[in-house]
């Protein structure tokens, strides 16, 4: 489904798997990558975001019909079909898969999860020889639609994944001076050019952590909002911490949805180090299809890794156009710093390679007329 390879061990052919199902306003779609990278790693979120509804077919009427699961459940009991494969038991602290021995899902606060499935079955294993066999029929990674009893696998439906046509890969220029690099990553990198970039909005990820406002942390999302809709499309990349989109603990990154990043050029998540602890991701995965099929491209950064390149100075240090566009956030001037590229430069562009094959980026200052 994403043919981003966002974690090194998940290759374009082996996708991920989207549980395709019908959920309530603002939740989201369950999505597994075969490394176990999930989109809600808290058990807060895993609940939050599980699926509420199911579509049924209802043989007396012959017609489907939207039920609550947890009604259905409470009404059906251990006579649900899969339920301990489908279903996971949240005792207000953690979820755990459902045991067909201790539990009782009429009885227990389940939710659904899919867990048992992806880890108590041959499930994981013939979905990869179905998804080998078409690579290899067709020729191209393959998007297939499918039903699964716990036992048997059928294809209802396949066709190419998207892709965009940008995608062989880029080798990084040779020579580039050194005052010229701004960032770098050297894993989850795919194959990518992002040109023509005069603006960026970096939202701090050492000051945005330091905030003890819920208010101003929700602002900081409404101030990237408002930049989205007033910058130019695709002349900007978004850089902050943690988790763009989060829905769960606000901390763990800035709260927007895909309309208020739809004109970015570029989304860049950083895992700044707190002590020993590197922060989870999200590795764009809170707007999976809408990044692809905007061409909005997605970069995770570790600037404190060894041998990777971050010029703190620059976007610490260049000036702040922010209330230039909105004087009303300019108490956030500190956290969200908007800098105009060409201005503090001199001209200059920045310029993002990514070498998926050589698991490779690089975002530079360049000259536009040196093409």
């Amino acid at each position: 489904m994403f043919p981003a390879l966002i974690n090194a061990s998940v290759r374009r052919r082996d996708g991920i798997i989207d549980a395709k199902t019908r959920l309530q306003p603002a939740q989201q779609k369950t999505k597994y990558l075969w490394s176990g990278i999930r989109v809600n790693v808290m058990p807060e979120q895993v609940v939050h975001y599980s699926q509420r509804s199911i579509d049924v077919i209802n043989m007396e009427t012959r017609r489907f019909e939207t039920h609550s699961i947890d009604v259905l459940i409470r009404e059906v009991g251990m006579d649900f079909p899969l339920w301990d494969r489908l279903l996971s038991v949240w005792n207000g602290h953690s979820v755990r898969r459902a045991n067909r021995a201790l539990d009782e899902p009429a009885r227990d606060a389940v939710v659904v999860t899919f867990d048992g499935l992806l880890g108590g079955t041959g499930f994981l294993k013939q979905i990869r020889e179905i998804m080998r066999v078409l690579m290899d029929t067709f020729g191209m990674p393959m998007d297939i639609e499918f039903a699964h009893d716990g036992k048997d696998l059928y294809i209802l439906q396949c066709r190419p994944q998207s892709r965009l046509d940008d995608e062989d890969p880029v080798a990084l220029p040779a020579r580039i001076p050194e005052e010229r690099k701004l960032f770098s990553a050297t894993k989850y990198v795919t194959n990518a050019q992002v040109r023509s970039i005069r603006t960026i909005i970096y939202v701090d990820p050492e000051l945005y952590s330091r905030m003890s406002s819920s208010t101003d942390m929700v602002a900081v999302g409404d101030a990237v909002s408002r930049l989205n809709s007033i910058l130019p499309r695709k002349s900007f990349i978004l850089m902050g911490p943690g988790r763009w989109g989060s829905r769960g603990d606000i901390k763990l990154g800035v709260r927007v949805s895909y309309s208020d990043i739809n004109n970015a050029a570029m989304l860049i998540e950083m895992a700044r180090k707190v002590g020993n602890y590197v922060p989870d991701l999200s590795f764009g995965t809170h707007f999976f299809q809408d990044l692809v099929e905007s061409r909005i491209r997605y970069l995770a950064l570790y600037p404190d890794e060894a041998g990777v390149i971050f010029a703190h100075a620059f976007f610490r240090e260049s000036p702040n156009s922010l209330t230039a566009h909105l004087p009303e956030y300019g108490f956030l001037s500190s956290v969200v710093r908007v800098i105009d590229v060409p201005a503090v430069t001199g001209g200059l562009e920045v310029l993002v390679i990514m070498d998926g094959d050589r698991e490779t980026a690089l975002g530079f200052l360049c000259d536009p007329a040196e093409g």
